[in-house]
């Protein structure tokens, strides 16, 4: 399967569904996502903040939640796959990776920040 990916976008078709680049901060004032960023080595990555600790998942759950409420997703179609006790992560959303990849894209170009 060859699906082209947004190099100026964190998100990126795969088997199965997408993938999406995050850097995630937890104990924030407010759930928010700040939007669209790019590391020094040009990566692009989605900037996001939770009010939850970084204790026992708590951090992972409150970012599931709220990506599956911004993307208007069930919560159980998405997956921490890397980074799970990190600030980068690399989150997994499952289903028709085409569809996704237009719907997300299009939904996080709309947070470039």
């Amino acid at each position: 399967m060859s699906l082209v990916s947004s190099p100026q976008l964190p998100v990126e078709a795969v088997d199965g569904g997408v993938r999406v680049a995050l850097r995630v901060t937890p104990r924030a004032s407010r759930n928010r996502i700040d939007g669209v960023r790019v590391d020094a080595a040009g990566r692009a990555f989605l900037s996001v903040r939770v009010t939850a600790p970084p204790v026992a998942g708590k951090a992972n759950a409150a970012l599931i939640k709220l990506l599956a409420k911004a993307w208007d997703l069930s919560p159980s179609r998405l997956s921490v796959v890397a980074g799970a006790k990190g600030r980068r992560k690399t989150v997994h959303v499952a289903g028709d990776a085409p569809l996704l990849l237009a719907r997300l894209s299009h939904r996080v170009a709309g947070r470039h920040g």
